[in-house]
């Protein structure tokens, strides 16, 4: 059965992670388009926050305090949306949370969690979105990283657990169009984003997380999101510097290797002292509405890599990944040239 997504203003839309970073850019974007939401997170302040000020805009939104570990929080989110709007169109599967540190200093009870978190809590939340929408259609969108192909060093089980993300991911997708539903499920793959997340993440290193260059607004990840719930996408990636990396585990995964034991592991951290440890988002919710993070440089509002392919015909989305692979090939070879 052919997947025939709704427009953005007439579509009901469940936000996960909706209270701070890129769900709450999403949310906010979402709400300005006609959407109306129904937003999850675990701190009930700053949802009922966001739902006052988007109501008080003339949008529509409701909120569910949702800890999306758990299946039947999740269970309930559904049933509330159900509800109060007699379904929704789209799922959108975006809470998460990070760890910062090498795995030998990392607590595996922290490990678990985070896998509780970023992929346990997609699968309760993909599978409850797929029950209800198989047999009306609609859109799961899952938002992963580049760590869903290659490994940031010191961040590795959050790498780890957007691996097992895509593989998840793509295993629905193939399983539902086997049975003909009309569903669309979508990768979304983040590059580093200006949002809170170094901040919220549980830190075990000697300085404060920050992103490494090249950082990229939420709002770009927000409108690819969008984009994938008013149109069937497999995966989109969101920056094009994310994409020469993936290009360089492809290629050269021993120079991305040394690039990320050289280089990224100094960039991904701060010059000033961490946070108290008992400080993150890890362990409890961090409560306030916050899009942006402490990225230090400057922030690239717009990924033109990401418009042209959300944007573009087949030939075009062909010619830009040649494209890619044609300037990743020289640098790396201006590189070899220098050393």
């Amino acid at each position: 059965m052919a997947t025939k997504l709704k427009k953005l203003q007439d579509q009901v839309i469940v936000i996960t992670g909706a209270s701070s970073g890129i769900g709450l850019v999403t949310a906010r974007m979402a709400a300005a388009k006609g959407a109306k939401l129904v937003l999850a997170a675990r701190s009930e302040d700053a949802l009922r926050q966001l739902t006052e000020e988007i109501n008080q805009a003339g949008g529509t939104a409701t909120y569910v305090i949702t800890d999306v570990s758990k299946p039947e929080e999740v269970q309930r989110l559904a049933r509330e949306a159900i509800s109060k709007f007699g379904g929704f169109d789209t799922w959108i599967n975006n809470a998460g949370v990070s760890i910062y540190g090498k795995l030998e200093q990392v607590p595996v009870e922290d490990m678990r969690q985070l896998f509780e978190v970023n992929f346990w809590g997609l699968v309760n939340g993909s599978l409850e979105a797929a029950k209800h929408l198989k047999s009306k259609g609609g859109a799961i969108i899952n938002v992963g990283s580049i760590l869903s192909d290659i490994t940031a060093i010191l961040q590795s089980i959050y790498s780890a657990s957007k691996h097992a993300v895509k593989g998840f991911t793509d295993g629905l997708r193939m399983e539902l169009e086997m049975d003909g539903a009309p569903v669309s499920v979508t990768l979304i793959q983040p590059s580093a984003i200006d949002t809170p997340y170094p901040v919220h993440a549980k830190n075990y290193m000697e300085r404060e997380a920050k992103h490494a260059p090249p950082a990229y607004a939420p709002e770009t990840v927000a409108r690819a999101i969008l984009h994938c719930a008013a149109t069937p996408e497999r995966a989109v990636v969101v920056g094009g510097g994310g994409k020469a990396f993936i290009g360089m585990e492809h290629w050269t995964p021993s120079l991305l290797d040394k690039f990320m034991e050289k280089s990224f592991a100094q960039q991904e951290k701060a010059d000033y002292a961490p946070r108290p440890l008992h400080q993150n988002g890890l362990d409890k919710p961090v409560g306030a509405l916050q899009e942006r993070g402490n990225y230090p440089g400057s922030t690239r509002e717009t990924s033109y890599y990401t418009e042209a392919v959300t944007a573009g015909s087949p030939a075009l989305r062909t010619a830009l990944f040649v494209g890619a692979g044609v300037a990743l090939a020289a640098w790396l070879g201006a590189g070899k040239r220098e050393n």
